[in-house]
């Protein structure tokens, strides 16, 4: 059941004093969640990392990488109980301005293969099915999984 959000939301950008509650979100939203490492490694490297905020609480995140002409999303994720209340495409769009503003005419993902609740969200907003990515993730007892690669023109 999902968690019902009194508070207006906004974004900010992630800031280490938010970090331990977006690792705790990671961790329940993935099997194989995103390591402090690799959250404190796109902060040093510059990329757009953004978190969505209910009051105090973190309902949300984005990271995204500025290319030439396009920006690459590498992680998006709503807190399990606030998914499917539209969280996510508040994220997207503020994603797509962004990069509009960075002078962006592309923005790419990946998805895992079984992951079609994202899929659907990313089709929804007009992302495009664009190719895979053999054994691209991590997966259970050792194995990888598939990536689809998906695209959206701005």
């Amino acid at each position: 059941m999902s968690a019902v959000l009194k508070p207006e939301a906004r974004l900010e950008p992630l800031n280490e004093a938010l970090l331990d509650d977006v690792l705790r979100v990671e961790q329940r939203a993935y099997s194989h969640p995103w390591t402090r490492g690799n959250f404190v490694d796109s902060l040093k490297a510059g990329y757009q990392v953004m978190t969505l905020m209910g009051g105090d609480t973190v309902l949300g995140y984005f990271v995204a990488m500025e290319g030439v002409e396009e920006v690459h999303l590498l992680n998006i994720t709503v807190a399990p109980e606030f998914q499917g209340q539209g969280w996510a495409v508040l994220m997207l769009d503020a994603l797509s301005v962004w990069s509009r503003g960075r002078g962006a005419h592309w923005l790419w993902l990946e998805v895992r293969a079984s992951n079609n609740r994202a899929q659907q969200v990313y089709e929804r907003y007009g992302y495009r099915r664009v190719g895979e990515r053999k054994n691209y993730y991590p997966a259970h007892s050792g194995h990888r999984e598939d990536a689809v690669v998906m695209s959206l023109k701005l």
